[in-house]
């Protein structure tokens, strides 16, 4: 990999998509094992110098507007103010929602521009997603209207108001000089963002308020400092044991080698195939995987947390800082899909605020609460999300499960039959960046363009689900070929703006809106769909989606057929068991037609 040009495929781009699907799926799958996506390093750096505008620039702003801490010239002075803390929350906030931080850039798969976020969030008659839609009254409708930008815009307002306003002396922070943020301000964002999030689930989950929002309304509604920093403390934990317990099962195992494979800096090939178990002929996950993968990661998120919290013992509480700094610092390096490295950053500037600034021994441990009941509130608040969406995944999108990176993710594929039925997407929706294809073709060019495209799909199937899915796509096109095959997550991003990895936000819901501007015919776009798999369950669930017919076939996978197959399943389809099929619907590829490359131009 250099650092301005790419590192290829070992194929010769004019004869590519003359090779059967299937067959570059291995090639692709094989390449990724040693080179990732084969990006250029510019495209890192792009990030870098994304996270030093982050990091200079909320330390200027905290310095800049708060008066009461002394300036840059009494840095020491910041140490143990809750402001400081309370103003990097919105500040990181600030850059979330509007499409600066996570989903952006050419590891997002956004390249010309730069950005969704609020291209579409500010704009009226781009795609809107409500979790209720019509349930909830005041929250019918599938588009963005001026009541959204205006909601949008209120929230810009507030989160600015937060940020560049200096803090109010309060009893709650007794001996102070720097004082609090306003607490009528920040349940002013609570309300506008729930608001928001009743209207469109996007912008909500794009503002990443299962991380952020309860603690600000915390910090909006208590009395006490002390109970202040513990809700903090409490959320931190939860978002680390919840993100360990996902960790349990096959799915995380499989994220670790395509993960690591990706990381710019890992560049010695011997060690990238030793994270599979007989490369090139097996590319499931080797036992160097899981070592990192429950070893380096299960471990860690479920030990560490706990001595934060409970730990009385300086050297062992700054032992455990260290430790998840180091955790947040390794994450950051490998520059993850939808790049979440402003979170990840933040953590390690949290995680020695909150739990080195205020530590249990000096009157911050659980136990100095003010009411165990609150105590309890506090507790319940923080994993109702994480209990709800590991037994109900179908109703919990996976960030407030905090099953982020966990590999057990609700996943799509969609398929068109032909490049003008893909075009169809921009020329009927209104929306902020073309199709991927489109961006990259404008520097590429069209070959070059389809050979990253399709390695995003490989990359799909080097995880659990992208082999289920792969398997319903053999059985409901007539022929992969007559097909361009699209990760659903690339789709997602350029329909609303912004994406995560969770595909209930391009679930049937948006097909529908989709649907109703683009007019598909029959077979023309075809989504496979899955569930992320219950806790208690060894299956999961899919639905197959034809947008000018709606769901078609629902059904389920045992998760342990998906995660013992190859990448390219060279036995076929992985066995899923139908429970459901629209009457008179028959999979197309059940009664294969002749092959018709015309549809899908080189």
């Amino acid at each position: 990999m250099g650092f301005k040009t790419a590192d290829m495929p070992p194929v010769d781009p004019a004869q590519f998509e003359s090779m059967p699907f299937m067959e570059r799926m291995r090639m692709l799958a094989t390449h990724w094992a040693e080179y990732g996506f084969g990006s250029p390093k510019s495209n890192h750096m792009l990030y870098i110098y994304k996270l030093a505008v982050y990091v200079f620039g909320g330390i200027a702003v905290v310095g800049l507007t708060t008066p009461g801490l002394g300036g840059f010239g009494e840095f020491g002075s910041w140490w143990g103010e809750p402001i400081v803390y309370e103003k990097l929350v919105v500040w990181t906030v600030l850059f979330e929602i509007t499409g600066w931080a996570s989903s952006s850039g050419p590891l997002a798969f956004k390249f010309t521009p730069f950005t969704g976020g609020y291209r579409y969030f500010s704009r009226r008659n781009t795609l809107r997603l409500p979790p209720w839609p019509g349930k909830v009254p005041f929250t019918a409708g599938d588009h963005r209207t001026a009541v959204d930008t205006t909601i949008y815009f209120a929230i810009l307002a507030t989160l600015g108001a937060l940020l560049i306003g200096p803090g109010v002396l309060t009893d709650a922070l007794p001996g102070s000089e720097a004082g609090l943020l306003p607490q009528w301000l920040l349940l002013t964002y609570v309300g506008l963002i729930i608001v928001m999030g009743l209207r469109d689930r996007v912008v909500f989950l794009a503002a990443r308020s299962e991380q952020y929002v309860a603690v600000l309304f915390f910090f909006g509604v208590l009395s006490n400092h002390v109970d202040m920093v513990l809700a903090a403390k409490i959320a931190m934990v939860s978002i680390w044991v919840g993100a360990g317990v996902s960790k349990f099962g096959h799915h995380f195992t499989n994220v670790v080698p395509p993960m690591m494979s990706n990381t710019p800096w890992l560049t010695p090939l011997r060690f990238k195939r030793a994270l599979y178990r007989d490369f090139p002929n097996d590319l499931r996950p080797s036992k160097v995987s899981w070592a990192f993968a429950h070893v380096g990661g299960t471990v860690v998120e479920l030990v560490l947390p706990f001595v934060l919290l409970f730990s009385t013992n300086s050297t062992i509480t700054w032992l455990a800082i260290a430790g998840m700094i180091f955790f947040h610092v390794f994450i950051t390096s490998t520059f993850p899909l939808a790049v979440p490295l402003e979170w990840n950053v933040f953590f390690m500037f949290a995680t020695a605020w909150i739990f080195g600034g205020f530590p249990a021994q000096d009157g911050y441990g659980v136990g100095d609460i003010s009411s165990p009941w609150l105590l309890v509130a506090i507790v319940a608040v923080f994993v109702a999300f994480p209990i709800l969406g590991n037994l109900r995944p179908d109703l919990v999108s996976f960030l407030p499960s905090m099953r982020q990176y966990a590999g057990n993710w609700a996943s799509a594929t969609w398929a068109f039959r032909g490049d003008e039925a893909e075009d169809k997407l921009n020329k009927h929706l209104v929306k902020y960046n073309p199709n991927q294809v489109d961006q990259l073709s404008g520097a590429f060019g069209k070959e070059i363009a389809e050979i990253f495209m399709q390695k995003a799909m490989a990359w799909r199937t080097m995880h659990s689900q992208g082999r289920g899915l792969m398997s319903l796509m053999m059985r409901h096109l007539d022929r992969l070929e007559n097909y361009r095959i699209r990760e659903g997550e690339f789709v997602c991003t350029t329909l609303v703006g912004w994406q995560f990895g969770d595909a209930h936000l391009h679930n049937e819901q948006t097909i529908r809106a989709v649907q109703q501007r683009c007019a598909f015919e029959p077979g023309e776009c075809i989504v496979v769909w899955v569930e992320s798999q219950p806790i208690h369950r060894a299956t999961q669930e899919y639905k197959v989606i034809d947008a000018a017919l709606g769901v078609v076939e629902r059904g389920h996978w045992k998760v342990a057929d998906a995660v013992n197959e190859q990448p390219w399943l060279p036995n076929g389809p992985i066995p899923h068991t139908v429970t459901w099929r629209n009457p008179g619907y028959t999979p197309a590829g059940e009664h294969p037609h002749p092959v018709v490359r015309a549809s899908v131009s080189a």
